[in-house]
């Protein structure tokens, strides 16, 4: 019998993939209200935009907008059994766009372009680098990022060797790349939408501790992974697991950029929306069983952007397990290699956000 070798069920090892290469990812999600529930039920987020419709629609949207992580989560998950089922880890994100709204009942999809490859020194995995764009039911781009993961070998011992071929990647979204919000945008009711603190109201270098910790459960990640239908080996496959360096189930990063962004609610209410993802490090493993506390630091502000009902702020979630974020956790530079951060900080996650001017 010929053996079915089709990567949709056995994903890609490092050896698979091939420079320029262009994935189009099974299978096109249809989003509904559902979604959006249990999405809300695993995190908790208040932010009033995806909260309310009543609000949504008073402030120019035409419906209430999903929560930007979780159109990202869903386009994320479609590339998994092509990209990274086969990974050892998720190492980066840049480059990240949010554009046009997505609502209940749209269809989201998803296709990556290869276009970083590098052996590791090892010879036993590899890095790859992805472009993947997200599109809705009418071709309308949704979101954008670039990501690169450490892929296993299929035969470690394979002298696979193919020439270094890694882009240099920009330090950040440009403000005036960001796609700003409905230009009719209403900023929401101050006492309805939780705070009366808006744009005007920071400045770079704060750093606002979101002072609630939460302890991360298997059946909650589990649920979440599913929810993306994504089907990463590290974190579904407990016997698989005991095998690795680990040796028990990893937490999905994305898992912890949700918590971070519904964390982010104490101190940034009126930032009701993601605008871009500069760069983003998940520093650490998380395991079920470990209790996470966010804080967020004003990296800069940007007011010439935008409709004149809002601005865009640059933030730099950062996550830690097991303690508080400290100020020595914010002033150890975003970049810094390994060996350099504290060892419990989980996340290092530079954004931008759109938040409400008075």
């Amino acid at each position: 019998m010929t053996e079915f070798a089709s990567f949709a069920t056995r994903g890609r090892f490092f050896e698979d993939f091939t420079l320029g290469a262009r994935i189009v990812h099974a299978t096109p999600r249809t989003l509904d209200s559902g979604d959006t529930a249990l999405y809300q039920a695993l995190y908790g987020g208040r932010h009033i935009l995806t909260s309310s419709l009543p609000a949504a629609r008073a402030a120019g949207y035409v419906d209430r907008p999903l929560e930007n992580w979780l159109v990202f989560h869903i386009v994320f998950g479609k590339t998994v059994p092509d990209i990274s089922r086969n990974a050892v880890a998720n190492l980066g994100y840049a480059e990240g766009r949010f554009l046009v709204p997505v609502y209940c009942g749209d269809t989201l999809s998803a296709v990556s372009e290869v276009i970083g490859l590098r052996e590791n020194s090892s010879g036993k995995s590899g890095i790859v680098m992805v472009r993947t764009q997200g599109r809705n039911q009418h071709d309308k781009l949704v979101v954008e990022y670039v990501r690169w993961v450490m892929v296993n070998k299929r035969d470690p011992d394979a002298p696979i060797a193919p020439t270094p071929d890694m882009p240099k990647l920009s330090d950040g979204v440009a403000p005036e790349d960001l796609v700003p919000p409905p230009e009719d945008f209403v900023c929401p009711d101050a006492a309805l939408a939780g705070s009366d603190r808006f744009f005007d109201d920071y400045e770079a270098g704060m750093l606002i501790d979101h002072n609630d910790g939460v302890t991360l459960e298997d059946s909650e990640h589990m649920m979440a992974t599913r929810l993306y239908q994504n089907t990463a080996r590290v974190h579904f496959d407990g016997l698989a697991q005991q095998n690795t360096r680990f040796g028990k189930r990893l937490i999905y990063g994305g898992h912890i950029i949700s918590h971070a962004r519904a964390m982010s609610f104490n101190g940034f209410e009126n930032a009701f929306a993601v605008a871009g993802l500069n760069a983003g490090t998940h520093a650490a493993p998380a395991f079920a069983g470990d209790t996470i506390y966010g804080a967020t630091q004003v990296l800069s502000t940007e007011g010439t952007v935008g409709p004149a009902s809002a601005g865009a702020l640059r933030l730099r979630h950062l996550v830690t397990k097991n303690r508080p974020v400290d100020q020595s956790d914010a002033t150890t530079h975003k970049g810094a290699a390994k060996g350099e951060r504290a060892q419990d900080v989980l996340l290092d996650l530079d954004c931008w956000v759109w938040m409400a001017r008075r």
